[in-house]
């Protein structure tokens, strides 16, 4: 098939291998001393491993290549993590995307004192999340900067509960949300978009790439964007 996929340039690679830890697919390995993409049907297409090469030789073609299969990834990722005594590369605890059950809560006085996660999946950094995940399906999609949480205090509350959540810093993280979040929202069945950001101006980074994601999907979707201030008071638009 026709798609779109890396081609690094093995000429101007140094071989420090930063592609290949960030490659979260697992489709880059480091062989005599250059950087190869030895699985194509492991890479996704959306890049992560562009922005950690410091000598800029990786680069986007379209052309022909085998599908990307999810699949064969999550199950090279198992068998990885099994080896390694069940630890992702990024030292994350469990070895795959999974949905969290949370058991139904009766209002106490106990529930009131400590309130519960209401986290509904893991993991939750807009870097490590799939592309498509069962818990996408029928979602609300919570976009946000990973600071809201810190300076809003019922942030679980008021806007992880029943909503699937994202989480990045435009300033610290390398690239951009925007491409991902295009196939996240336009190749699942999405049913709204809600966009917290802190009043710093670097936030803009996440509102903007969420933005764009939703435009270039095609769909029209209720969304919202809400300001954390650093006093953790909110503002809406």
């Amino acid at each position: 098939m026709l798609r779109k996929i890396i081609k690094i340039d093995e000429e101007r690679c140094n071989g420090c291998g930063a592609c290949a830890a960030a490659c979260h697919e697992g489709a880059i390995e480091m062989i005599g001393g250059k950087a190869k993409l030895t699985r194509e049907d492991y890479c996704d297409g959306l890049g992560d491993c562009l922005p950690a090469c410091p000598v800029d030789a990786i680069r986007f073609e379209v052309r022909e290549a085998p599908a990307y299969d999810e699949a064969a990834v999550e199950r090279a990722k198992a068998e990885k993590a099994a080896r390694a005594g069940g630890t992702l590369p990024c030292g994350c605890p469990g070895s795959q995307a999974r949905a969290l059950h949370r058991p139904q809560e009766t209002a106490s006085a106990e529930s009131a004192v400590k309130p519960r996660s209401q986290l509904m999946q893991w993991p939750v950094q807009i870097k490590l999340v799939p592309v498509n995940a069962p818990y996408f399906e029928g979602a609300n999609l919570l976009i946000a900067a990973d600071c809201t949480a810190y300076a809003y205090a019922n942030f679980h509350q008021d806007f992880i509960r029943n909503r699937i959540t994202l989480i990045g810093c435009p300033k610290l993280d390398e690239g951009d949300y925007a491409e991902k979040l295009t196939a996240i929202i336009g190749g699942n069945d999405i049913k709204s978009v809600t966009i917290v950001r802190m009043e710093v101006p670097c936030c803009g980074g996440i509102e903007n790439a969420a933005k764009r994601a939703i435009q270039a999907s095609g769909k029209f979707l209720p969304w919202r964007v809400v300001t954390v201030t650093t006093d953790g008071r909110l503002l809406e638009g």
